[in-house]
């Protein structure tokens, strides 16, 4: 069986670009994409910890939660057939669609799924709530929403120790757990997280909550570029995640690393960034997004 210790790091890629020429910058980007075909990503980064501590603590179960078309429910199923972990899902339902893939994958891998009320659903972070589900589970970890936790950030701090010098690290953010993780282990960089839902401007005290009380080193959120909201795209976004595979090698979704180098480019034109920058792009993995964007899309009556 598989060894979380046999997960390898992830490489690093150059993107030589016009646009970045123009400005005098260099943008590199790790590959968290590769890491894993399914298990990759900050999903990766922040379930490693968490998996670790539930077998040291002698644990063989885990419970999580998420919508039904989570990438950390998808990226959570592999984990558990590969390391042998049985998984029991919260999925926020009440109804669950059994074809939608993220679902599919989950069956397939021999995890439990939970569907619930939207308004049980919403109480997956009250301690009474946890307590009764702790009770109903006796032998699980019970890991949150997303993985984000004290456990996955020790995995994305791993991760930025783990990336070459630059001026600039940036991400995506969705709950805010892989931004943190990076302003607490940046040394030098400035740290800036591309939001991808509309009006999140709520998340900068979540991830303040989430760093350390020493924690002072340099961070921001950029609020102007989630083209409509969480799952919301654009003709000029789709037409950028297309291009920038087909010239770059460089696979892109719409929900949050499509977005992220977006932005990147768009701030670059807009002398954003001092020339002779040097800026470090996290890609963060969920690949498998596009699978569940086009079941979306298709008509399932």
């Amino acid at each position: 069986m598989l060894a979380i210790q046999d997960i390898k790091e992830s490489p690093i890629q150059i993107i030589n670009h016009p646009i970045l020429e123009k400005y005098g910058l260099t943008l590199q980007v790790k590959r968290d994409d590769l890491i894993h075909p399914v298990i990759q990503g900050n999903k990766w980064r922040k379930l490693k910890y968490n998996l670790l501590h539930l077998q040291k603590s002698g644990l063989e179960e885990l419970v999580t939660f998420g919508g039904a078309f989570s990438n950390h429910l998808y990226a959570t199923s592999m984990a558990c057939k590969l390391f042998g972990i049985a998984g029991h899902l919260i999925v926020r339902g009440p109804e669950l669609d059994y074809h939608n893939p993220t679902l599919k994958m989950a069956s397939a891998c021999g995890l439990t799924l939970h569907p619930v009320s939207r308004i049980e659903y919403r109480q997956r972070s009250s301690p009474d709530y946890l307590l009764r589900l702790q009770a109903k589970f006796e032998n699980a970890f019970i890991i949150p929403e997303g993985g984000s936790n004290h456990f996955a950030l020790q995995g994305i701090q791993e991760l930025a120790t783990s990336l070459p010098q630059s001026d600039y690290i940036m991400t995506a953010v969705g709950s805010g757990g892989t931004l943190a993780g990076l302003i607490a282990a940046s040394k030098s960089s400035q740290v800036l997280g591309v939001t991808v839902l509309k009006g999140a401007q709520y998340l900068e005290q979540e991830i303040k909550a989430l760093l350390p009380n020493d924690c002072f080193n340099t961070w921001g959120l950029l609020h102007d570029f989630h083209h409509g909201g969480y799952a919301k795209t654009t003709p000029e976004l789709l037409s950028f995640c297309a291009h920038m595979k087909e010239k770059y090698a460089l696979p892109l979704e719409p929900i949050y690393t499509g977005k992220l180098f977006f932005a990147i480019f768009s701030l670059a034109q807009q002398g954003y960034f001092d020339s002779g920058s040097v800026i470090t792009a996290i890609h963060t993995g969920g690949l498998q997004g596009l699978d569940g964007m086009r079941y979306m899309q298709q008509d399932h009556r």
